[in-house]
């Protein structure tokens, strides 16, 4: 049985006029580097710009509505897109993506002009204010109020973990508008601008890079209209990023480039007269590593074909999420094994294998099992939507289950 997927000719004809243009447009010298954290001004610059023009040609944001700034391409088209830019190393988009769901369910038409349209078109960039210092994997246990003066609101509090490299022109942030009424339904969604009087960012250097930021809030006025959704919706409003943040939306098809790597390793590299794979334990840790990568390409196709026929989720995008964490972590683990002290060589050391990819590996898998809700958080989740648990759960509204276009 063949389970390759193959395109059509109209879609092969698009690929082609996608990597022509890659290739004359891009120089090798611009392309994305191993470590994002090395990425120089110069480059951030460019793809800044190049965001713009990507943009227009309704590449960056293909499956958004065009009346919005979209692409008002089909999955498939983002799907070749997406491995066409990987393949060149391309930098997509600067706002945190999981904005734009949020705003195309539950924006009002004049906030989806006001906030989506520009976001899209990159010409303006937008992050996530969600995390606080004592609010993360408990998220509604946020402290950053939010209070109502005439038709404006004074916001104070602290954020942090804020990811981006790029200055954010909106903060998109969860308050307690109301200190009385019952937890999830205390919270309001805001657009905050920046800069604003009052409102302070300091960089935050992490074990990934110098890209996330600690936000400070001291009596920031904002206007009425940056208010998305009911002041006591917030919590529902925050669900559907949070949905897609959570693996809801899936891959077609996601990329391993560690694992690649591994493999090429393990096939390659030779001791004692042979390749380190005839090695009976070594071949065994690289299987267990291949195993575990293509069932989590499993889920996430499953989670693609989900979404784009419009079907009701419930439990399938923290199950993704889960087996992510921990099997990303776990091929690291397995990665030491076979490599060695090589696993450990950054990409400024000339020894390193593949440009220093595996190291840049080492480090984001344990960072990557905090964002977007922990590795308990995805067990919660879970146990929740399959009826395990003392409170059930449905899956929060996204572009797919509302009906709106742009999936």
């Amino acid at each position: 049985m063949d389970f390759t997927y193959h395109y059509t000719k109209e879609q092969e004809e698009f690929r082609q006029e996608i990597r022509t243009w890659l290739e004359r447009n891009i120089p090798k010298d611009m392309r994305a580097p191993v470590d994002r954290s090395a990425l120089t001004d110069e480059q951030f610059n460019f793809w800044r710009e190049m965001g713009k023009t990507l943009a227009a040609k309704g590449w960056l944001y293909s499956t958004y509505p065009k009346e919005y700034g979209g692409g008002g391409l089909t999955g498939a088209h983002e799907t070749i897109i997406m491995e066409e830019f990987d393949k060149a190393r391309v930098i997509a988009g600067f706002t945190i993506s999981y904005v734009f769901p949020t705003l195309l369910v539950w924006a009002n038409e004049e906030q989806k002009e006001k906030f989506l349209t520009p976001l899209l078109k990159l010409e303006k960039v937008a992050s996530q204010l969600f995390t606080e210092p004592g609010a993360g994997s408990d998220l509604a246990s946020l402290q950053s109020r939010a209070v109502r003066d005439g038709d404006d609101w004074i916001l104070n509090g602290q954020k942090t973990f804020i990811g981006g490299r790029a200055v954010a022109d909106y903060l998109m942030g969860l308050f307690i508008t109301d200190p009385d009424a019952p937890r999830h339904r205390n919270l309001g969604l805001f657009m905050v601008p920046f800069p604003s009087e009052g409102l302070e960012q300091r960089r935050i250097k992490l074990l990934t890079g110098n890209d996330s930021s600690f936000y400070f809030l001291d009596n920031v006025r904002i206007p009425g209209d940056h208010l998305i959704g009911g002041d006591h919706q917030g919590w529902q409003v925050a669900q559907t990023t949070l949905e897609i943040e959570h693996g809801g939306r899936g891959a077609a098809f996601p990329r391993d480039e560690a694992l690649e790597n591994l493999l090429k390793y393990v096939r390659q590299t030779e001791y004692d007269g042979h390749t380190i794979g005839a090695d009976p334990i070594l071949q065994q840790r690289a299987m267990e590593a291949f195993i575990d990568s293509k069932i989590f390409n499993l889920y996430s196709k499953r989670n693609y074909w989900m979404y784009q026929a419009r079907q009701e989720m419930s439990y399938h995008g923290s199950q993704s999420a889960l087996y992510g964490k921990v099997f990303r972590m776990t091929n690291a683990d397995r990665a030491r094994d076979i490599l060695g002290m090589y696993s450990l060589l950054g990409v400024r050391e000339p020894r390193a294998p593949f440009g220093g990819q595996q190291e840049v590996y080492q480090r984001s898998s344990l960072t990557g099992a905090h964002p977007g809700g922990t590795i308990e958080v995805q067990k919660v989740i879970m146990a929740r939507r399959i009826g395990i648990s003392r409170t059930r759960e449905r899956a929060a509204p996204t572009p797919s289950s509302a009906g709106v276009s742009g999936v």
